[in-house]
C-alpha cells in the first residue's frame, strides 16, 4: 500500500503536448490505491481525450462550469471540488496557466478549483527550452513556490521543437515518486521506528493440536496502517491470522508461539522508538509437547502447563529511549487491573477493552477502550471501528512523546 492509498487526487491537465503523459499518470494514481479527478483546459483536449482520462480515472472528466448542450444541467462546483481533493497537482502545467495561477486570474473550471483549492498543491512545468527559461517563467515558478505550492521540476531532454534542454515534463513515475516522498517528509513519524504486535499465539500440544484463543489480530493490523501512514517504518510481528496488509512502510514477520514472537519481538526492540503491544499472547503452554499425535484413549485428558515469559514485561526491565504501550482485555475490576499493569510492566501507556462492553474485544470490527498514561489520566472513547481506535491511539501516542 502506497502512502497515496485512499486519497483523493484532483488532476489538472493543461494545454502542452506533455500532456500525453497524463494518461500514464491518472494510471499510477489508480494503481496506488487513489481515487483521481481530473479537471482540464479547454484547449488540453485537444492533446488528449477526455473519454481516455474518464475511462481510466473511472470519473467523468471535467473541463467547463456547465454542459452547454444540457440546460438542465447541474454546474460543476470549483469550489467542492477544491474541497475533496487531498491534494492537487497540475501536469503539465503550461507557461499560461502558470502566470493564471500566479497573478490570480480564474478564466476556466481548472483555475478557479486552484483558487478554491485548501489542500497542498504540486505543479509540474512542461514548456520548450526558451519558454521554460524566460524571466515571466521564472517569476511564476517564484510566485507560486511562496504561495506554498509545491515545483516538480522539469528534466533536461529532447523537446516537442526538436531542441534538446531543459522544459521536458518530469516523467509519471518520477512524479509520483517525488509526491510521496514529499507527503513523507511532512509526516510526524517519518523516520521512526515501530514495532507492534498483533493476533493470538499457538502453543502446540502436538503436531495437529494447539492451545490458542480468539484474537483476530484486526486491531494490531489497524494500528500498523495507522503508524505507516504517519510516515513510521513498521515491523509487525504477527501471530496466525488472516489479516493482510499490504504496504510499502510495513514488513510482515511472522510466528506462531509466545516463544517465537519473544524472540522476534527482542531482535528488532533496541532499535525501535515506539513499541505497541496488542498481541494477545498466550499465559500459559504445554510443558511436554508430543512429538506424534496423541490417541484418543481416556475419557479425561490432563496437560500439564508452564508459563510462558511475559514479553511486555521484559520489554519494559530493558527499555531505554522506547515508548512502550500494553493492551489490558479484562473482565472485572478493568481500572485497577490496568493501572496495576502499567506500573508493574513500566509503560507509558496502556489500552484497556473490556469484554463487558457490547462491540469491544475479539473477532470484531469495532472497539471500545479507554487510554491510561503514566501521568495517571484516565481518557474514555466512545465505541468506534479499528480503524478509529488505531488512529486515537497514534494521536495520544504523538500528545505524549511531543509534551
Amino acid at each position: 500500500m502506497s502512502i497515496l492509498s485512499g486519497k483523493n487526487i484532483l488532476l489538472g491537465i493543461t494545454a502542452g503536448i506533455a500532456a500525453y503523459k497524463t494518461a500514464s499518470l491518472v494510471r499510477l494514481f489508480i494503481k496506488k490505491g487513489a481515487n483521481v479527478q481530473v479537471v482540464m483546459t479547454p484547449a488540453a483536449k485537444d492533446f488528449i481525450t477526455p473519454l481516455t482520462l474518464s475511462t481510466l480515472s473511472k470519473n467523468p472528466v471535467l473541463s467547463s462550469f456547465f454542459d452547454e448542450e444540457d440546460d438542465n444541467a447541474m454546474w460543476n462546483n470549483h469550489v467542492e471540488l477544491g474541497l475533496w481533493a487531498d491534494l492537487f497537482l497540475v501536469a503539465p502545467a503550461t507557461a499560461n496557466t502558470m502566470s493564471k495561477m500566479a497573478n490570480g486570474t480564474s478564466d476556466n473550471l481548472l483555475l478557479a478549483t486552484y483558487l478554491s483549492a485548501k489542500c497542498p498543491v504540486y505543479f509540474a512545468p512542461a514548456m520548450d527550452l526558451d519558454m521554460y527559461k524566460h524571466p515571466t517563467t521564472t517569476t511564476s515558478f517564484d510566485k507560486l513556490q511562496s504561495f506554498g505550492n509545491v515545483m516538480i521540476p522539469a528534466t533536461s531532454g529532447e523537446l516537442a521543437s526538436g531542441l534538446v534542454g531543459e522544459g521536458r515534463m518530469a516523467e509519471p513515475e518520477d512524479i509520483v515518486h517525488f509526491i510521496e516522498q514529499h507527503i513523507l517528509d511532512q509526516l510526524p513519524l517519518k523516520g521512526q521506528k515501530v514495532l507492534l504486535t498483533a493476533g493470538p499465539t499457538y502453543e502446540a500440544i502436538d503436531p495437529v493440536r494447539f492451545i490458542g484463543n480468539h484474537s483476530s489480530g484486526k486491531m494490531g493490523f489497524e494500528i500498523a496502517k495507522a503508524a505507516a501512514n504517519l510516515g513510521a517504518e513498521v515491523v509487525l510481528v504477527s501471530g496466525p491470522t488472516h489479516e493482510i496488509l499490504d504496504h510499502s512502510l510495513v514488513q510482515l514477520v511472522k510466528v506462531t508461539s509466545a516463544q517465537d514472537m519473544y524472540e522476534a519481538v527482542h531482535q528488532y526492540f533496541q532499535a525501535t522508538d515506539i513499541a505497541i503491544l496488542s498481541a494477545a499472547v498466550a499465559d500459559y503452554r504445554p510443558k511436554k509437547v508430543s512429538d506424534t499425535k496423541i490417541k484418543k484413549k481416556e475419557s479425561t485428558f490432563t496437560i500439564e502447563l508452564e508459563k510462558t515469559t511475559d514479553i511486555l514485561k521484559s520489554l519494559g526491565e530493558q527499555k531505554s529511549k522506547q515508548f512502550l504501550v500494553g493492551f489490558a482485555l479484562e473482565t472485572n475490576n478493568e481500572l485497577e487491573n490496568a493501572k496495576g499493569k502499567l506500573k508493574s510492566k513500566n509503560l507509558d501507556l496502556i489500552v484497556l477493552n473490556s469484554l463487558q462492553d457490547k462491540g469491544a474485544g475479539f473477532g470484531g470490527s469495532t472497539n471500545k477502550v479507554t487510554f491510561i498514561t503514566v501521568a495517571h489520566e484516565i481518557i474514555e472513547h466512545e465505541l468506534k471501528s479499528k480503524s478509529e481506535v488505531a488512529e486515537d491511539l497514534m494521536q495520544q501516542i504523538l500528545k505524549q512523546k511531543n509534551a
